[in-house]
């Protein structure tokens, strides 16, 4: 097995070299195997129960024997319990307490466990979950594909096919999160919702012109009945029966008499019915020419609109440190498994040298044991790494809103970011100058004060100007029209009538609140108190801003520092572990200090990468506090990742 070589076999799964596998040949049979991994358990039950004192001594005088016999020798020749020395009585008794426990755990141990085959000399194959989730881009991102679906849209089984995952650098992975990051777009509509306001309250200055029109069809049955005629009224000659004289008939003849014109007689009714049909059109205008509450309600939607401007600039302040901070710890995934990788590697190289050290009769059967367990504890390490990497990917597409198939991946190698060029107080100067979180607070205030305003104008009165005019037409039909006994209540009988015509009219309207039971001065409280809540708001998040800057500036310069002591420890590491990779070859050196020094060594290089990615993403964190961005939402982002001083505004 060639030093480059991985752990991954055909159809990814993990395999051991040749020589690791002929254990059983070299050394021991599957019967001694099983006797002594038995053994070693009860060896490990006797120590644990031994004396603490006794304990010392029995490794003191077990490491004495160990340095002048057979490295290959596991258990030691009994004694004929004729030496003098008591230490050496002491060890022969602890040694033949053991020999006892091990006769009676195996006669404890069912046959079934005794004849398990051992499975120690293969490497567990890793999930092909996690192989698949971790394969290699395959070429750079396109742009044009990272467009968001639809807002409602569901993913479809065929989008979430993985297509494999697509590099993409920093750079790229903002721009594409600052046009289609799903929370940025949102704030985008309120900025917008909040501008419309600002419009229709504008609005308020103008005129209200209505165009106005009604029409109506309607039917009415009329039965009018006098129980009580008026004949007796003594009203005159028309209210009388006979009280008008008609001409005679014939010339020469005696003149006639007929009822008034006015006369109902008792019992009389009459039955009518009327139709009509009426339609009415003109125009409207109202106008406010006194309205005290006018100007603090547009005062209050401008405020509104500073507001929702400034939280979308803070939004993409925390966008850019989001995705720049998912992106530094995707990067941290990938070369944690690299090294990983590498660690279980090289575990497979020492666990091969150990073997053939082993089947010389060179190393005791207790170091192969331990790096077997060592490189099975790297193992789990690397499936470790494997997921964190897949599932940084899958933070990074979503913070960049790409669709459901596509994967991003760090193309740019990692790098260091340089000093933060500004001192502490300057930070702290700069991050407070047109803070867009504080500019929020301070203009939701002001819009509070403004709407405060408006409310206790209420209580003044409100002159406005009406003006109507406009135009009607009619149709009236009457029929089936009865008299009953003689009729009643006459009137006159148009069958069909029409009518047209036109109105208009101007006037001035007051209104005056003059009691709402306190109504309105316990609104307006409110809104003062709202108001002082939000200055409060605004110095919690005063103090939260300098306490997340000092925290990444010290974090900063702690990271630096670590950098430099990790990389030192790295240099180091690395030649000791070369030199006691020698000497274990040689004999010189253990198990034990070859394992150690392989611990130091891994653990420099996460400790210097883990310093590097916390210098990147401190600086990106005290980036977030002095970035300059636009607050109109059309207006063009573009990514920066250094920090400009000359830019900054001046105090």
């Amino acid at each position: 097995m060639s030093p480059g070589s991985g752990i991954l076999g055909p159809n990814n799964v993990a395999v051991l070299p040749q020589s690791m596998e002929r254990v059983g040949e070299g050394g021991r049979s599957r019967d001694g195997l099983q006797r002594g991994r038995w053994r070693f358990g009860a060896l490990a039950v006797a120590l644990i129960a031994a004396p603490l004192a006794e304990l010392g001594d029995i490794q003191a005088q077990a490491q004495a024997q160990s340095q002048n016999r057979p490295a290959a020798s596991a258990v030691p020749a009994p004694s004929d319990g004729r030496s003098g020395d008591p230490e050496i009585r002491r060890l022969e008794r602890t040694w033949r307490q053991l020999d006892q426990q091990l006769r009676t755990l195996d006669t404890v141990l069912p046959p079934e466990l005794q004849s398990q085959p051992a499975d120690r000399d293969s490497v567990s194959p890793l999930p092909a979950n996690l192989i698949k989730a971790n394969q290699a881009p395959r070429g750079a991102l396109d742009p044009a594909q990272a467009k968001p679906v639809a807002p409602l849209a569901l993913p479809t089984p065929l989008q979430l096919k993985d297509k494999g995952a697509q590099g993409l650098s920093l750079e790229q992975a903002l721009a594409i999160a600052f046009a289609g990051s799903a929370t940025l777009q949102g704030q985008r509509e309120q900025v917008a919702s909040s501008l419309a306001s600002l419009q229709a309250a504008l609005g308020a200055w103008w005129p209200q012109i209505s165009a106005v029109a009604s029409g109506s069809s309607s039917q009415i049955g009329t039965w009018v009945g006098a129980p009580v005629g008026n004949a007796n009224l003594g009203f005159g000659p028309q209210f009388a029966p006979n009280g008008i004289a008609t001409p005679p008939a014939v010339p020469g003849g005696a003149a006639g008499t007929t009822a008034g014109a006015f006369f109902v007689p008792s019992g009389g009714g009459t039955y009518l019915n009327e139709s009509q049909n009426q339609f009415q059109a003109g125009l409207e205008l109202n106008y406010a020419l006194i309205d005290f509450a006018r100007t603090p309600k547009i005062k209050a939607a401008g405020a509104q609109l500073r507001s929702a401007r400034n939280t979308y600039a803070a939004n993409l302040r925390s966008l850019q440190l989001q995705v720049s901070e998912a992106y530094y710890k995707l990067q941290q995934a990938e070369q944690l498994v690299r090294i990983r990788d590498a660690a279980v590697r090289n575990d497979l190289l020492i666990l091969q040298d150990t073997l053939d050290l082993k089947i010389a009769g060179l190393v005791p059967r207790l170091d192969v044991l331990r790096r077997r367990a060592i490189e099975a504890s790297d193992q789990e390490l690397l499936i470790q790494a494997l997921a964190d990497r897949a599932v940084a990917r899958r933070q990074l597409a979503v913070l960049l809103n790409l669709p459901p198939e596509l994967t991003p991946e760090a193309s740019d190698p990692i790098s260091l970011q340089a000093r933060w060029p500004l001192d502490l107080d300057k930070t702290l100067l700069a991050a407070y100058a047109g803070n867009p979180e504080l500019e929020s607070i301070l203009a939701v205030r002001d819009a509070l004060a403004r709407n405060r305003d408006a409310v206790a104008a209420g209580l003044l009165p409100k002159l406005s100007l009406f003006a109507i005019a406009g135009g009607s037409a009619s149709n009236t039909n009457q029929f089936d029209v009865s008299v009953f006994n003689g009729g009643c209540c006459g009137a006159t009988l148009i069958p069909v009538e029409n009518a047209n015509g036109y109105d208009w009219s101007v006037g001035l309207s007051l209104r005056w609140l003059l009691f709402d039971g306190g109504t309105t001065a316990a609104e307006a409280r409110a809104l003062d108190r709202r108001s002082a809540a939000e200055a409060q708001s605004y110095a919690a998040q005063r103090n939260a801003i300098r306490l997340r800057l000092e925290q990444s500036f010290f974090n900063h310069e702690a990271s630096l520092a670590k950098l430099a002591s990790a990389r030192r420890g790295l240099a180091a590491a690395i030649e000791a572990y070369r030199d006691v990779r020698l000497r274990y070859l040689s004999g010189l050196s253990n198990e034990l200090d070859l394992s150690n020094t392989e611990d130091k060594l891994i653990n420099a290089l996460v400790s210097r990468l883990n310093a590097t990615v916390g210098v990147n993403i401190t600086y990106a964190q005290l980036l977030r506090e002095l970035l300059p961005v636009p607050r109109d939402p059309s207006q063009p982002v573009q990514p920066q990742l250094q920090l400009d001083p000359a830019a900054l505004p001046s105090r």
